[in-house]
């Protein structure tokens, strides 16, 4: 961390606890929003939670968007924005995974883009307010950035703004019962490498640091046990309030190397994000190491390891998930693409130890 830094607070609110969905009414009204798309899937629509939300938002839902995909490509964001300009909605409430939420994003970003009046600072409001309601332990619902996926060149990148971020996030762990186990591992394992990567950023404040610390420390005792007891709510009460520090973390640092190869593997070969975050994380943590020893020191601690790269792999392995890339039925001829694509990633180039396309291939061969 440097001696000077800056901290951005945005104007955010998390809404958390049981029964907290029902409070959506007067949410929405809060943040002036009339005319909603309600962004989701379609079988987060057809379930009894989808109904729950749909009944408490009424007649404000004035158009309904269902066909949220992983690694949200970008076809689907056009499909999106046509239907939402088509029925002149003036708010967003994404309902699901981060795929719901950075879909979400996307549409109110190239709406305020259009209407020339994109957001320059943190004060700024945005012209296009979200709530978004995360199923799923991404973090994604606080973020101001989202991630698209073009099938032509099966690349994901990402973009955003400070008025981007969800103004309203709403914490209802009972949405989260429906949540398969190896989904909550899978996104777990993604908000557990939210925080890894936020303790080691260049850009980190204090408090971002602070923030990604403590959330290692609850990710790493609660998820095991929503993994073992999927019906337990006070296990899924503790994995969100993980998840929530895993977002919030990210307002104030930066990612690095393992999310860069993770958004492009994901991108190149339709492994979940969580799968691909799950698969990498330790071995970018093995990378990192000689670069940011205190760092990763502190890591592991809070991983209650003695090496951290061990205690994500013991942590990984305890619930389920595949080791190698390989097992997560990723092709070896898609290893030299994704490290030469590498090189022109953002996350990757703001890694705290140099990444080279050599280094990027030896960090995927071990994980293949």
């Amino acid at each position: 961390m440097t001696t000077a830094w800056t901290h951005t607070a945005l104007a955010q609110q998390i809404v958390f606890g049981a029964g907290a969905v029902d409070r959506l009414p007067e949410l929405v009204r809060s943040v002036g929003a009339r005319r909603l798309l309600l962004v989701t899937t379609e079988g987060r629509l057809a379930s009894a939670d989808g109904a729950r939300v749909v009944r408490s938002l009424g007649r404000a839902v004035a158009s309904t968007f269902s066909d949220v995909r992983s690694h949200v490509p970008t076809p689907l964001v056009q499909q999106a924005l046509l239907q939402a300009r088509r029925d002149g909605i003036d708010g967003v409430v994404s309902f699901g995974g981060g795929s719901c939420s950075d879909l979400g994003k996307a549409v109110c970003f190239f709406l305020e883009q259009e209407a020339g009046v994109p957001g320059a600072s943190h004060v700024d409001r945005p012209a296009i307010p979200h709530v978004s309601i995360p199923t799923t332990y991404s973090g994604a619902e606080l973020t101001p950035f989202f991630g698209m996926t073009d099938p032509g060149t099966r690349q994901k990148q990402g973009a955003g703004g400070p008025t981007s971020a969800p103004l309203i996030a709403v914490y209802d762990p009972v949405l989260t019962l429906s949540t398969p186990p190896a989904v909550s591992a899978e996104t777990g394992m993604n908000a557990l490498a939210h925080c890894v990567e936020a303790a080691w950023s260049r850009a980190r404040t204090p408090e971002a640091e602070a923030i990604a610390l403590a959330g290692i420390v609850a990710i790493a005792a609660a998820l095991p046990e929503v993994v073992a007891r999927p019906d337990d709510l006070e296990a899924r009460s503790a994995m969100f309030s993980g998840a929530c520090l895993a977002g919030r973390c990210l307002q104030n640092a930066g990612m690095g190397v393992h999310h860069g190869l993770a958004q492009l593997v994901g991108g190149r070969t339709g492994i979940p994000h969580g799968l691909a975050n799950a698969v990498l994380l330790a071995h970018a943590v093995r990378f990192n190491a000689p670069a940011v020893p205190e760092a990763v020191a502190r890591i592991a601690a809070a991983l209650g390891a003695d090496d951290a790269a061990a205690g994500v792999d013991r942590l990984r392995d305890g619930l389920g998930l595949p080791g190698r890339l390989s097992e997560a039925g990723v092709d070896d001829g898609e290893l030299e693409a994704v490290a030469r694509l590498s090189q022109s990633n953002h996350n990757v180039a703001v890694n705290p130890r140099p990444v080279s396309e050599a280094d990027a291939l030896e960090i995927l061969r071990a994980a293949w």
